[in-house]
């Protein structure tokens, strides 16, 4: 094979030898710079890289600049002067937030008793009336009032004639559960053991600190009588903090989440889907002999989100714990803000749709700003296709 291709190049123009080499090297650059988009990509998935990276760039922070160093002393001066006033607002914004937290605490208790109604009718302790039922959806605010009625009674037949067929369920099945599964931030620490516990979830619950107290919050997991555990509520509490650090005043962006703490799941023996059996052989190194031993080990669960890993008293965390704790305070601070006041919409995959759209929208900006680019070109009159 070596010589047939040998001699076809022998004989091939030198022109199209230098198309050759041409498309070689266009497909050699392709190459090069699909493995960089690799590289890269298994560079931002390496926590040690990343850590790395970050370290790197808390160091650059603060630094004065080459233009801040050739500035004359008086304007230094008043630079600082400038910095100051910057730590007063940051003060003041810290005193911002802290009213947010009061209004979040005052707006809680009226958004409560409907929340309450909400799992009412979904653990069926309340059947909605016909009124509270009646939702238009886009295509029937369209249709005509005699098609409406039609399309209504058609409906209602369809619906008896289901209701024959199966027992009627209770409330709103797996409601909950759905919502998990529904969501990527959540579904990703859903194991498939996890669905059956999952099953009895009745409610999520926020609850604020009281005036006066230290800034927290606390999500509270409510769930029927169960054959996997005792407890029929399970909570986690997030301590935040609102006030600049003494030490880095200008690193203040808002409340941040500084600690959390689980609690403890009552078992029932043979149910804890958070640990695993696992059998391993063992061979006798003088005799020869082989033995099974049983161990218990941790295992993957949605449930191990009620331990998270303690914050010592003096902040230090290793890399794992501190990957841990953050993926923990971005859940904890999803399903105080989106889950628990919009449960339904996720329910039925309507706020996912949102999300999609929004990301949909700067993926068609982007192409639209990519067809403008070759739309310019091919205006160009000194534009050369082949350069």
């Amino acid at each position: 094979m070596a010589d047939i291709d040998n001699k076809d190049q022998a004989e091939m123009d030198p022109a199209d030898m230098e198309d050759v080499e041409d498309v070689e090297e266009e497909e050699t650059g392709e190459d090069e710079n699909s493995k960089a988009r690799q590289l890269t990509v298994q560079m931002m998935q390496n926590p040690q890289i990343l850590a790395a990276l970050q370290e790197r760039l808390d160091g650059l922070n603060g630094s004065p600049s080459g233009y801040m160093e050739s500035l004359p002393k008086v304007v230094k001066r008043r630079v600082n002067a400038l910095k100051n006033l910057q730590v007063k607002c940051a003060h003041i914004e810290a005193k911002f937030y802290e009213e947010v937290h009061e209004l979040e605490r005052k707006y809680a208790a009226l958004y409560q008793p409907l929340f309450d109604k909400r799992s009412e009718i979904v653990t069926a302790a309340y059947e909605p009336t016909d009124e509270e039922c009646e939702w238009k959806t886009d295509e029937e605010e369209e249709l005509t009032v005699s098609k409406q009625d039609e399309m209504k009674e058609k409906a209602k037949l369809e619906e008896e004639k289901k209701d024959e067929e199966k027992e009627n369920p209770k409330g709103i099945p797996e409601f909950w559960l759905t919502v998990f599964k529904n969501v990527d931030l959540l579904s990703d620490m859903l194991q498939e053991h996890d669905e059956p516990v999952l099953k009895h979830l009745q409610d999520i619950k926020v609850k604020f600190s009281d005036p006066g107290q230290p800034m927290s919050f606390t999500l509270e997991f409510l769930f029927e009588p169960n054959e996997f555990f005792t407890n029929t509520v399970l909570s986690k509490t997030y301590k935040m903090r609102s006030e600049p650090d003494e030490s880095d005043p200008f690193s203040f962006d808002g409340p941040e989440i500084m600690s959390c703490a689980g609690c403890t799941i009552d078992w029932t023996k043979g149910k804890n889907v958070t640990l695993k059996t696992i059998k391993k052989k063992q061979k006798h190194k003088g005799r020869g002999t082989v033995r099974t031993v049983t161990k218990t080990v941790p295992n993957d669960s949605f449930f191990n989100f009620f331990s998270p890993p303690e914050v010592p008293e003096n902040g230090e965390l290793d890399e794992d714990s501190e990957a841990i704790l953050a993926a923990d305070f971005e859940i904890g601070h999803f399903i105080r803000e989106r889950i628990v006041p919009r449960a339904v919409l996720y329910f039925t995959g309507e706020a996912i749709e949102d999300d999609d759209d929004d990301y949909d929208e700067e993926g068609e900006e982007a192409d639209d700003e990519e067809g403008e680019e070759e739309a310019d070109e091919e205006n160009d009159p000194d534009y050369d296709p082949k350069v």
